[in-house]
């Protein structure tokens, strides 16, 4: 990562999905090279004859050049969208809208560029009075076709996006049909826009050739550089600019999870985890915005199993305040159908989005001052999400879970605070609801080592297992020349793994897993052997893991288990798990031929 990119700030904008799908990619900032529109006086009849020729050659010339993109849109599969263009090309073959024009050129004596804005103007204001939603939004179909006569009235080049390559997610203020048409041809990914919305042309051409999108966004094309990377969520309406790394690998997980979903796994979403020799696991979900939930909801959570709250601090110049939190964890806790949700306090610092200016600049920030470290040195700070997540339990079932525990200290200090603003809410007569379920993260090998003391002082575990194997093998997952390390089968994570549950099961608290190996597929008759009481991913993974435990039993997952404990390397341990995931459930780990093993 060069310097440039260190100082780049995440933004995450909410707009309208219109076109589901996750996509990641570089940012193209589109230019549309809006036409200047002249203006100047015609003062004999000769110029006015030749000004309504330039006129109707320019919209001819529109004719064409919108019929050879039809042409080139029918050799794809799946343009079921084809008639948006045929309205494009209607419009301009219209006598009304054609003659509107030249009268403008005739009887103003003005040049076609400064009539056709005249025509377009008249159709705005009848259009403007229309009530109904969709047939307003018609105007943009006539503004699209003006752009593309004044461009050749101009002489100007057609917007083109060839040469762009693979993965190129276009940002613009506007996006007409034929532009969006042209993505397809020309493989770009998604795009999202300023305006729009779910009825123009726009989001249903962008539906039928299933380019994820995401419209209405505002003041995208103000926050978006060409070459930023950005990720786009249209299944939630969420765009976001220059995420983190470990923000970048989750997204790029739930678009490999969404893509897997669509072939064949919705079907067990509503089905409940149950083995055939009837071992239930609950599964939940992990959001990081409140966008996500009906995902969560739509693809069989019990509950929502991790909110990670710190991204409620992006796009902020001041700190989020006491209702602002509150109004956010409202809607996680009361979704209908749903368990109440684990809300985890906000792991800030180290790599994350939030800095404090007063705070130096870390060498190592993902062993330095964040998470609990954080909250317990920025008490106050602390205190107003705390505050919010307890006033949140009136409206549904809360549970805390603190992260980054290393010691008993941190969770007494981390229970003390939570009394205080408790008592100080109960004091203000605030309606607070019932007491919390208290969690620990265990993702420090020094948590799993002192297991049995934080079991006597909180009410559930959750395994973090993107940092325990990031720490258990000393291995930076960011850093690409060692991330070929990083293993969730080593024998070391597995036997951390085992210790934390039967600690936890021994002092009589449930156990989960919340990190990245809780949704691949390849690792759930292990995590079934270890006695894992839930596991909480990306939502997109639910319904595969679903059928996964649906088809498998406890008791071959118990022996599949000790069989690998009994190896001492990773390559004999992934080896056998492999094969014998492979001949258990062959038509999930095998695709055209090719082993597709797990969502690395």
């Amino acid at each position: 990562m060069s310097p440039d990119d260190e100082l780049k700030k995440t933004f995450v904008l909410k707009g309208v999905g219109v076109s589901p799908g996750v996509v990641t990619g570089k940012a193209y900032l589109f230019d549309r090279m809006d036409s200047q529109i002249s203006f100047y006086r015609l003062e004999n009849p000769k110029l006015i004859a030749r000004e309504v020729t330039r006129y109707r050659r320019a919209v001819r010339e529109s004719v064409r050049q919108l019929r050879d993109l039809q042409r080139r849109m029918r050799e794809l599969e799946g343009m079921e969208a084809l008639y948006i263009i045929d309205v494009h090309i209607l419009i301009l073959e219209d006598r009304s809208f054609l003659n509107r024009t030249v009268r403008h050129i005739e009887e103003a004596g003005v040049n076609a560029e400064w009539a056709l804005r005249m025509t377009i103007d008249t159709y705005r204001e009848i259009f403007a009075k229309v009530e109904d939603d969709y047939l307003r939004d018609r105007i943009s179909d006539i503004q699209y076709v003006g752009q593309r006569i004044l461009q050749n009235l101009t002489g100007g080049r057609q917007p083109s996006f060839t040469g762009l390559g693979g993965g190129v997610i276009i940002v613009a203020q506007d996006l007409s049909p034929a532009d969006t048409a042209q993505m397809k041809i020309d493989k770009i990914f998604g795009f999202a826009t300023d305006i729009g919305g779910k009825t123009s042309h726009t989001a249903i051409v962008a539906r039928s050739m299933q380019i994820p999108a995401v419209v209405a966004l505002e003041k995208i094309t103000r926050i978006c550089r060409t070459n930023d990377d950005i990720i786009i969520d249209g299944s939630s309406g969420l765009v976001i600019v220059n995420p983190d790394p470990e923000l970048l690998r989750r997204y790029e997980g739930k678009k490999r999870h969404y893509l897997q979903l669509k072939a064949d796994t919705q079907k067990y979403a509503g089905l409940p985890a149950v083995t055939t020799d009837g071992y239930r696991v609950r599964v939940g979900g992990n959001i990081e915005f409140v966008e996500e939930i009906p995902s969560a909801v739509a693809n069989g959570a019990d509950s929502i199993g991790l909110y990670r709250t710190e991204f409620i601090y992006i796009n902020r110049e001041q700190l989020p305040t006491e209702e602002e939190h509150l109004a956010s964890y409202r809607q996680v806790v009361s979704v209908p159908g749903l368990d109440g949700a684990t809300i985890r306090t906000f792991d800030l610092g180290g790599d994350k989005f939030f800095s404090d200016p007063k705070l130096a600049k870390e060498m190592n920030p993902q062993m330095g001052l964040r998470a609990i470290r954080f909250c317990l040195k920025e008490v106050d700070l602390f205190k107003v999400q705390l505050r919010a997540i307890l006033r949140a339990g009136a409206f549904g079932k809360v549970r805390i879970l603190f992260p980054m525990i290393s010691g008993v200290e941190e969770i007494l200090e981390a229970k003390r605070i939570l009394a205080e603003v408790r008592g100080d809410l109960i004091a203000q007569r605030v309606d607070i609801g019932a007491d919390p379920e208290i969690g620990a993260m265990i993702e420090v090998p020094s948590a799993v080592i002192i297991a049995d003391h934080l079991a006597r002082e909180v009410d559930f575990f959750s395994i973090g297992t993107n940092d325990l194997i990031q720490y258990a093998l000393a291995i930076d997952r960011i850093n690409e020349r060692v991330t070929y390390l990083y293993e969730p089968l080593h024998p070391a994570v597995l036997r951390l793994i085992r210790q934390v549950v039967e600690v936890g099961h021994q002092a009589g608290i449930r156990v989960a897993m919340c990190g990245e190996m809780a949704a691949d597929p390849l690792y759930v008759m292990i995590l079934l052997g270890l006695r894992i009481d839930e596991l909480s991913m990306n939502p997109q993974a639910i319904p595969r893991v679903k059928k996964i435990i649906r088809g498998a039993t406890l008791t071959e997952s118990r022996e599949l288990l000790e069989r690998v404990m009994t190896f001492t390397s990773v390559g004999e341990i992934r080896d056998h798990v492999e094969a014998f995931m492979k001949a258990r459930f062959p038509d999930e780990f095998a695709v055209n031929g090719n082993m597709d093993l797990h969502a690395k």
